[in-house]
């Protein structure tokens, strides 16, 4: 029996830019969850024309496909400005998610122009202070291929 190739945690990869070009990793952020959901039509139709008394077939079609990235961990001074700018100008940045691990040929990334939606951030007396965020890309991400 063949065993499962897997990703180590620091080959799944969260990454900001300004330009789409040079690529920077959110310091301090250590939990990361991409969730892709998918919106579906439906449609019931007639199964059998000739047969009315027939249950309906329910067709579906695909809508729009959603993406949003959460991640938490430690406020990190070197991504402060860069998230507070994020949030307050409403603006998008380019981001990617990645996997490092994957197969040539395979999608690695993840990416486009995405909002930050939330940013939260906790403190508790003795502990470092956290944060929390959640990313949503506008529109589809764009999959780019490992080379």
């Amino acid at each position: 029996m063949v065993a499962p190739v897997t990703e180590r945690f620091e080959q799944m990869t969260l990454e900001v830019s300004e330009d789409g070009t040079v690529w920077t990793k959110l310091c301090g952020m250590i939990g990361v969850t991409i969730t892709r959901g998918a919106q579906f039509e439906t449609s019931e139709v007639p199964a059998d024309c000739a047969d009315e008394s027939l249950p309906l077939k329910v067709d579906r079609a695909l809508r729009s496909v959603d993406v949003t990235v959460s991640a938490d961990g430690a406020w990190a001074q070197q991504s402060h400005k860069t998230m507070m700018d994020w949030f307050y100008t409403g603006a998008t940045k380019m981001v990617r998610v990645g996997h490092a691990a994957t197969l040539t040929g395979d999608p690695q990334y993840e990416q486009g122009p995405a909002f930050l939606t939330s940013l939260n951030h906790a403190r508790v007396k003795g502990q470092k202070v956290t944060a929390n965020i959640e990313v949503a890309f506008d529109g589809t991400p764009e999959r780019v291929a490992k080379v």
